[in-house]
């Protein structure tokens, strides 16, 4: 990611199989709020909406791809691939990193933090394309990226919350506690502490970017711990 850049919006509809009428979502889609100004405005508005129309795009493909599947499958499925890690994931396959303007105090960010901003802004930019072109646009370009993903192992687990709840529950007979223990960082990139604790076991503590992540990797970290999940299983 870059302190400021100018970037080719020919450029990025050539990567993304998408040419914008008007580059005015684009260009706040790629802007965070540190770099923020009154004329552009930042990604998080769009990201919200971006949120949900890759959400209503990815529902589609799987209930056409899997008939067979419950609901519980299905959201299975639709966790794993809207997530984080996956939207980070095409991001860097197209290389969004590039274009996104920061101020120059995120520089110094790191591994989970700069992948949060990379998902944040291809949510975002699925936004831009909405509002440029309509919901077609939009469902193309998911279905271009994501499409691929959909057999990927593992994707019909369940999340690391629900796993917990009901190891929880056959092991010590009630649900984990979740406790937030701290909260640090700007408003636009807190840093949560959770400290996950199943009666009988010893607590664990995880961060995020939010607490549901937090809680996620807390949950996760004490499915490993305990061999229930092996490392590899999304912890």
């Amino acid at each position: 990611m870059s302190v400021a850049r100018r970037f080719d919006a020919a450029e990025i509809g050539k990567r993304i199989g998408y040419s914008f009428t008007s580059s005015d979502h684009l260009t706040r889609a790629l802007t965070h709020s540190s770099a923020e100004s009154e004329v552009i405005g930042n990604y998080e508005r769009l990201e919200f909406l971006g949120d949900r129309v890759l959400g209503l795009a990815t529902a589609q493909i799987l209930w056409k791809e899997f008939p067979e599947a419950n609901e519980g499958e299905l959201s299975r499925r639709l966790n794993l691939l809207v997530n984080a890690d996956t939207c980070a994931a095409i991001a860097d396959q197209i290389g969004l990193g590039e274009f996104i303007t920061t101020g120059p105090e995120i520089k110094s960010l790191a591994g989970r933090k700069r992948q949060n901003i990379r998902s944040d802004a291809l949510e975002s930019l699925i936004a831009a394309i909405y509002l440029d072109g309509g919901l077609e646009p939009a469902t193309a370009f998911i279905e271009r990226f994501w499409r691929p993903l959909i057999h990927k192992s593992g994707a019909d687990r369940r999340d690391a919350k629900t796993e917990l709840q009901e190891w929880a529950h056959r092991k010590a007979g009630v649900a984990p506690v979740y406790n937030t223990e701290n909260r640090t960082g700007p408003d636009h990139d807190p840093v949560f502490t959770i400290v996950a604790t199943v009666r009988g076991f010893e607590p664990i503590r995880a961060t995020g970017s939010s607490k549901r992540e937090a809680e996620q990797a807390a949950a996760a970290a004490i499915l490993v711990r305990e061999g229930v999940w092996q490392a590899d299983d999304g912890a």
